[in-house]
């Protein structure tokens, strides 16, 4: 179905604007041909859980999510440190 949808919309995402100021041209619907190739490399490993239904793999990331939820609730508390010392904060967190 993805592949007839790109034949469907090939034209469509293959568009090009040309920049006059940098005098270069881009593809002027780049977040949606970026959103079809994610699909298009990730889809073999979009629907793993289906594929092994004995080794309880959960169909979201909820309970991943959930699991760093503490560390950025730490990291917004301390909001104007540097970026050396909330890898340091993270290490911490983390080796314990």
């Amino acid at each position: 179905m993805l592949n007839k949808w790109y034949l469907k919309w090939k034209g469509f995402l293959s568009e090009k604007t040309y920049d006059n100021e940098d005098r270069k041209w881009h593809y002027t619907h780049r977040r949606l041909r970026s959103a079809y190739r994610s699909l298009k490399t990730n889809l073999p490993f979009l629907f793993t859980y289906l594929e092994y239904p004995d080794r309880g793999i959960p169909n979201t990331t909820n309970s991943l999510e959930g699991t760093f939820s503490h560390l950025k609730t730490k990291l917004r508390t301390h909001a104007g440190i540097k970026e050396w010392r909330k890898k340091k904060i993270i290490d911490e967190i983390l080796s314990k």
